[in-house]
């Protein structure tokens, strides 16, 4: 045992004996280990991280995560070297799982006695301070030597990680790592897993010009949305359906705390959301929704945003062609009920706005424009003076106004069906 080695080892005993002291150890180290104490990681190594998947739910999932596309060109750039040096070359998931642990075989053999295997949960909640999980938690490259693992049963080891980020969004989809002996406890080591993580992102982003065609979502007059793309199609929950939308009007992804207010009034226990998200999951399949923030993986076009794009142009017509109804009209979703709303005052707006009779008729006849007064009223004055349309007209804008006493507001017909919430 060299003296860095002991040193750690002491520095690490001395944090477990009386924790928050640990001198001479380095910062990020020391952050991690007190995170690590926080969570059900025993110091000793007496609980080795939890296996996740079994053999068969392991093959489905990885085949369908997006670094499989690019395991070739990682095992080329840091599996080989791995193998041939005695070491072990591992990728996992944006949740610290391993996917694929390779390399030497004596190498390998040893990891999976201390589980370091695939199907493996390896994040700092699950098997404390190591490369890959400190590398997820911190989101960048991290080098974790001999006793700086929080769990003694990892003393033995050095490894180096890299998070890998989706190219176009910025968002962690997993981590490269090398783990062995002494060489990994080197700056070439961290350089490498470093450039792999560089290559895997450059690697998806080739791909996702030439596979990434953009998934169909069409959410407007459907009580559900549906979701189509890459030889698929989802008809999704009503309850999905939001929580899909909401994605989708996020961009980039949106923490849990923000989904949750974007879903409902009412206070949305965190647990709740989750288990929601989880099932989501299974029915879309990790290659397109991801967590850490939420969001969704491929590019989306939506029906809504179709309508949208065509108004900004000034394209009236095209746009009411477009708009088959409010956008899911039966959701109370805070986020979905303002989109609904902005949508359909802008469209309303241009169709009043163009004094085009053919577009006034069509807004008055669709089930969602028939009790809009204003409207019957721009259609009669658009309409020949004297015209048995014109008075027709005329009478059922009066007739909506005097109903109520005032003007109703656009809209009236697509009142919210309440359903149970999350």
């Amino acid at each position: 045992m060299d003296a860095s080695t002991a040193a750690s080892r002491t520095a690490h005993e001395r944090f477990i004996a009386s924790p928050g002291t640990a001198p001479g150890t380095r910062g990020l180290v020391v952050e991690s280990w007190r995170r690590c104490a926080q969570c059900a990681v025993r110091p000793d190594g007496s609980r080795l991280p939890p296996l996740l998947r079994t053999t068969q739910e392991l093959r489905t999932y990885r085949t369908a995560h997006p670094l499989a596309a690019a395991l070739p060109m990682l095992r080329e750039v840091l599996g080989t070297g791995a193998a041939d040096d005695g070491h072990v070359f591992a990728v996992g998931d944006a949740d610290g799982t391993l996917l694929w642990v390779e390399g030497d075989t004596n190498a390998v053999g040893r990891a999976e006695r201390m589980h370091f295997a695939e199907g493996a949960g390896w994040s700092e909640r699950q098997a404390g301070t190591n490369a890959p999980g400190t590398a997820l938690e911190l989101g960048r490259a991290v080098q974790i030597v001999t006793g700086e693992h929080y769990s003694a049963a990892v003393h033995g080891w050095s490894c180096a990680a890299a998070p890998v980020r989706d190219p176009r969004t910025g968002r962690v989809v997993g981590v490269v790592d090398l783990s062995g002996g002494p060489t990994i406890a080197t700056p070439p080591a961290l350089a490498a897993v470093r450039a792999a993580a560089l290559a895997a992102e450059a690697e998806l982003a080739r791909l996702r010009t030439t596979q990434g065609d953009p998934m169909r979502l069409y959410a407007l007059g459907r009580d559900s949305v549906l979701l189509e793309g890459a030889g698929r199609t989802h008809r999704l929950s009503p309850r999905h359906s939001e929580i899909v939308l909401a994605l989708a009007l996020a961009g980039h992804g949106a923490t849990g705390e923000r989904l949750a207010v974007d879903l409902s009034e009412r206070e949305v226990p965190a647990s709740t959301l989750r288990a929601e998200l989880t099932r989501l999951r299974a029915v879309l399949g990790p290659e397109l929704l991801g967590s850490r923030p939420y969001a969704l993986l491929r590019p989306v076009r939506t029906d809504f945003g179709d309508v949208a794009e065509l108004l900004a142009e000034g394209r009236v017509a095209e746009a009411l062609a477009h708009y088959a109804g409010p956008l899911l009209p039966r959701s109370d979703a805070p986020v979905i009920v303002e989109q609904r709303r902005c949508l359909e005052q802008q469209l309303r707006g241009a169709v009043l706005a163009s004094r085009d009779t053919g577009l006034l008729r069509r807004w008055v006849d669709a089930g969602w424009g028939g009790d809009d007064a204003p409207a019957w009223s721009a259609l009669a004055h658009t309409l020949p003076g004297g015209s048995p349309q014109r008075a027709a007209a005329a009478a059922r804008a009066r007739a909506l106004g005097l109903e109520n006493g005032v003007i109703p507001r656009p809209g009236r017909h697509a009142a919210v069906l309440q359903r149970p919430r999350f």
